[in-house]
């Protein structure tokens, strides 16, 4: 006896969706995934489809903070900043369920906060959206932890505010190049998942 989708109810259920507790046939998997329905990352369906996702590349007029250059040479001068702030953000996202959008709405505002802070003011700007407020409060003291961390290492203070910054813009267009334009979409979230693994306690030693 076949079994109707749970979705739609009219089509065939071929496959177990963990994301909706239930059997749901293929149209509704790819229409519904990371759109309508809360997908697992580990779901088998998910990651299938992973591998044949091709996120739209954003123009040259849509990428933000392009007055910021961040090198080759940049992020190899600063790789271990980068990969404590990278961990925080998947960590941060990962706490808080949140998806790709509210990660990029984070990063947004605290590089806003970090222009101001470039130009001799202090303002901060506040994400109104939850989900990105923990994520950007979960940077801030990451960034706080990582100051402290490099004083005590080194004797001084080396991590420079507008180091944060590059670091924070060359994160902002890791999310744009990765966003697979779902509304629940956590492709970025995939992609920091897999290419920076959780590593054993870094040290900032010179």
């Amino acid at each position: 006896m076949s079994i109707p989708c749970k979705l739609c109810e009219r089509k065939r259920a071929r496959r177990h969706c963990p994301g909706v507790g239930g059997e749901i046939c293929p149209v509704c998997c790819g229409t519904g995934r990371e759109n309508t329905i809360d997908c697992p990352l580990d779901c088998e369906h998910l990651q299938e489809a992973r591998q044949y996702e091709r996120p739209a590349v954003p123009g040259a007029g849509d990428v933000p903070n392009q007055d910021i250059r961040v090198s080759e040479q940049f992020i190899q001068d600063h790789q271990d900043e980068l990969t404590w702030l990278t961990l925080a953000l998947a960590r941060a996202m990962e706490a808080g369920k949140a998806v790709d959008l509210d990660a990029r709405e984070a990063l947004d505002a605290l590089i806003r906060t970090y222009r101001t802070l470039a130009s001799g003011l202090i303002y901060e700007t506040r994400s109104q959206n939850p989900y990105a407020a923990a994520i950007q409060q979960a940077l801030q003291q990451s960034v706080e932890a990582l100051r402290k961390q490099m004083a005590e290492e080194s004797g001084m203070h080396r991590l420079r505010d507008a180091d944060v910054l590059g670091t924070l813009v060359f994160l902002q267009r890791l999310e744009m190049q990765h966003n697979n334009g779902r509304r629940r979409g956590r492709a970025f979230l995939d992609f920091l998942r897999s290419y920076f693994p959780a590593p054993s306690p870094v040290s900032l030693k010179s």
